[in-house]
C-alpha cells in the first residue's frame, strides 16, 4: 500500500517520503473568472476557464489551478487516493470485526 505523499511546488516528493506515486485528495473541476480588463471578451461574454483541483484544508476550500497537461496526472493520483482510501476503510473494516468477534468470543467464555 503507498503512503500518502506530501508534494513540494515542483511536484516532487518531500524528504523522506517513501511511496512513489503522486495521491491527491480533491476533485477537479473548472474554475471561471473575469479578469477585470474593460476590453476582454469576459466583459460581456463568457468568462475565462482553467482545470482546477479542489480540495479542504483545515476545513476551507482550497483551489490550485492546473495546466490542461496536469490533468491527465492530476486525475490518476485522485484515482489512486480513492482506491487507496477503499483498501483502507475495508482493512479498517475487517480490524473491527475481527475485534468484536474476539470480544464476543471472551465474554461467551466467562472473561470479563
Amino acid at each position: 500500500m503507498n503512503l500518502y505523499l506530501v508534494i513540494d511546488t515542483d511536484w516532487g516528493v518531500m524528504a523522506g517520503q517513501r511511496a512513489t506515486k503522486l495521491l491527491l485528495r480533491g476533485r477537479l473541476t473548472t474554475f471561471r473568472r473575469r479578469c477585470g480588463k474593460a476590453g476582454c471578451r469576459c466583459a460581456t461574454g463568457e468568462p475565462h476557464e482553467s482545470p482546477a483541483l479542489r480540495y479542504t484544508e483545515g476545513g476551507r476550500s482550497k483551489l490550485v489551478t492546473l495546466a490542461e497537461a496536469d490533468v491527465a496526472e492530476v486525475g490518476e493520483a485522485l484515482a489512486r487516493y480513492e482506491q487507496e482510501k477503499a483498501e483502507l476503510d475495508q482493512a479498517a473494516e475487517a480490524g473491527l470485526a475481527a475485534l468484536q468477534q474476539r470480544l464476543t468470543a471472551r465474554r461467551a467464555g466467562g472473561q470479563a
